[in-house]
This record gives structure tokens, sequence and C-alpha cells, in this order.
């Protein structure tokens, strides 16, 4: 029997975290979105290093997509509202500008975030995954080392060389309200969204990947639909997962038994237009490895999970349906 309005943390950022969200708050479940801290790029970077505040970018999206339709039509729009002029305005988004005024006046981050959802009238609670502003650092399979999220995300240094593992600098530890809301969870969703900057940045604050893999809740990972140039080149979707395995804290694939308890995978026929569009890009969809997949994590969920509009990308409602179908 399925439980009735089951607890459900989604970890991650940026438009995968935004997708599950949407989807999710139409059913009646208690949600809650745990954000990384590690953006720093645009109007968000730009707010930390004047500021001194947490980046609110990854806050703002999640915000918005637990806001009330359409009561809250207006606000949305307001708060994803970017400025395109304006000297010292121009690239700031309305609600990044709104979360560090509100920051100033409350006295903490977490008493803005609390009070921005009032005002948006959202369904469910948003936490941030520390309260310590770190920066996210790659190291390269050929030793280079890049700091900050943004320049990982958007990398033009060696953009073919692969990605060897991530770190926080300085280290970072949990917000406590994020690992009792892990630990209370009756479903755990991990993705979609870019590997290394948007989920893997979660697992990598203190104390976050222990919950994770202590937790009693059904952990669900969303594979992505496509791969990411100069992040996840050439992945398949086996590659995903035990990258995600790996930086939960399992250690020897072949003999532990998974963390992650569900794979969902996107299988579907891409229009070739689209298709052509993101191979200007660089970016390909992942090689669907069904038998690598089954041996890292048995349970895997295969459907239709997209959208196929201007880009391609998870469908919100579809989504929605098939997690809360494995509550």
């Amino acid at each position: 029997m399925k439980k009735e309005n089951p607890r459900i943390v989604v970890v991650g950022g940026g438009t995968g975290t935004f997708t599950v969200l949407s989807g999710l708050k139409k059913y009646p479940c208690d949600l809650t979105a745990i954000v990384s801290m590690a953006d720093s790029g645009g109007s968000t970077g730009r707010l930390r290093d004047e500021f001194g505040i947490l980046p609110p970018g990854d806050v703002r999206r999640a915000l918005i997509a637990l806001s009330s339709e359409p009561e809250q039509l207006t606000l949305r729009r307001l708060f994803d509202y970017r400025f395109e002029k304006g000297n010292g305005l121009s690239g700031h988004s309305f609600g990044n500008l709104f979360l560090a005024a509100l920051t100033d006046i409350m006295g903490s981050e977490v008493l803005a975030i609390e009070e921005a959802g009032k005002l948006l009238g959202v369904s469910g609670i948003v936490l941030p995954a520390t309260l310590v502003n770190t920066d996210l650092v790659a190291r390269l399979e050929d030793g280079t080392v890049i700091r900050g999220e943004t320049n990982i995300d958007l990398r033009v240094i060696r953009p073919e060389v692969g990605i060897l593992d991530v770190f926080l600098d300085p280290g970072a530890a949990a917000y406590p309200a994020a690992l009792q809301a892990i630990y209370d969870a009756d479903m755990i969703v991990l993705g979609p969204g870019d590997l290394y900057t948007s989920v893997i940045a979660n697992f990598l604050v203190g104390g976050i990947s222990e919950a994770i893999g202590n937790s009693k809740a059904k952990v669900v990972y969303v594979c992505n639909i496509m791969n990411k140039f100069a992040e996840t080149n050439g992945f398949t979707v086996s590659d995903y997962v035990s990258k995600i395995e790996k930086y939960l804290g399992r250690e020897e694939i072949s003999k532990e038994k998974s963390i992650v308890d569900v794979v969902l995978v996107n299988q579907d026929g891409y229009p070739k237009d689209l298709l052509l569009k993101y191979e200007k890009e660089k970016a390909f969809p992942p090689e669907f490895d069904l038998d690598k997949v089954r041996k890292i994590v048995p349970d895997v969920l295969v459907g239709d999970f997209s959208s196929h509009g201007t880009l391609l990308r998870h469908d919100a409602s579809k989504l929605a349906k098939a997690l809360i179908g494995l509550v």
C-alpha cells in the first residue's frame, strides 16, 4: 500500500531539481528541497563575492518551483526576472537581489529563505546543503585543477580532458536541518542535473552522503537525458550511476550493496532536429548500457520521461508520476 503524504527529499540544484519539484508539488506529499551552495557564476557569483552571502541562485529556482500557481504568478515572474540593462543591474536576477536584501534584513540566509517561501506560498521547504561559503574544485585527468563551480560548469580550460575527482575547499559541514530531513524521508530523489556541479556537489558537504547512505528512505537517481561537454563527455548511463555511488561512499561497486535503490532512465526516440542542435554543442545522449547499470544498481525503471520542446529535458508531470509510483 502506498504511503499517504510521503516525505520526499529532492537533492540537487539547477533546472533538474526545478523540474522534479514542479511535478511533485501537485501530489499530496511533504516536499523538501536540499540545494547546492557551490554556485559561483553570474548574478549569484557577483552577490556572493560582493556581500559574502551564500549563493542564492539554486534557492531561488527551488522557491519558484514550489510556489503556488496561479495565485502567485506575478511574484513567480518577478522572482525569475533578469535585468538586461542598467549599470550594475544588468545580468542580475530580481529574485537573487531580493534574497540578498532579505538576508540583510532578517540577519541570516535561513530566515530569508523561510520568509521568501511565505511570500511565494511554497508547497514545501527549501534548505541549503550547508551554511558555509565554499568552492567546488575539480581535478582533471591530466592533473589540471579548476576552482569554482562556474569555471567547471562552463569550462574552457582543456574541455576535452575528463574530470578525475571533485572536492570542496574549504570543507563544509551540512546544515543540520538538511541532515534531519534526509533521515526523516520516505524517498530521496537525486538529480537530474549536471553531474558534478549540481548533484555531486551536495554529496561533498560533510554528513550528506553518510545521511543518505544510512537513511531508511528509498533512494532514486534520475539519470540525465544528455551528456554535457567538458563535464560528462562520452558517459554511458552506468558511468553516471557509478559516479553517484562513488560519491555517496560506496567503496567497492562489485561487493557492496548499492546505496541507490532505483535508477530512472529515459528511453525515447528523440527528434533528429533536436539531436542535431545538441550535436553542435558536442552534447549527445548517454549510451544506455542496461546490463552494466544493473550490476551496479539492480532496479532500473525505464520509460518515456522526456519533454520535446525546444530542448531535450525531463517532463515534470511524467517524472513526478513515475516517482510517486515508487514511494
